[in-house]
């Protein structure tokens, strides 16, 4: 049963990876892929942690789990927050919702 928890939990962490890479590649904007990138990128690694934690079942594993996924869940919108800065400061063109590109 174990096993079965873990690999759903690898597996919708893979597959919330692969949306976020999808993301970055078809989202137009500097802004919204910052979004994706960082929003899918914490879920995704929450994901795969918390399968290692269910996994291994330790204490010492669980407290290096979830010492991991706070630390991401802290730096993920500082980080974020601090490109998106960097990107409206510089003047980098932003997509436009008429359909026209920038």
């Amino acid at each position: 049963m174990i096993e079965i928890v873990t690999g759903t939990l690898i597996l919708l962490g893979g597959f919330f990876a692969v949306v976020g890479a999808l993301g970055l590649v078809r989202l137009p904007d500097v802004l919204l892929r910052m979004h994706a990138s960082t929003k899918i990128g914490t879920l995704a690694c929450g994901l795969i942690l918390l399968s290692s934690a269910v996994i291994f079942g330790t204490s010492e594993i669980i407290i290096r789990v979830i010492a991991i996924v706070l630390f991401i869940l802290l730096t993920a919108p500082i980080g974020a927050h601090m490109m998106g800065r960097s990107v409206v400061t510089t003047g980098v063109p932003l997509w436009k919702s008429d359909g026209s590109k920038p």
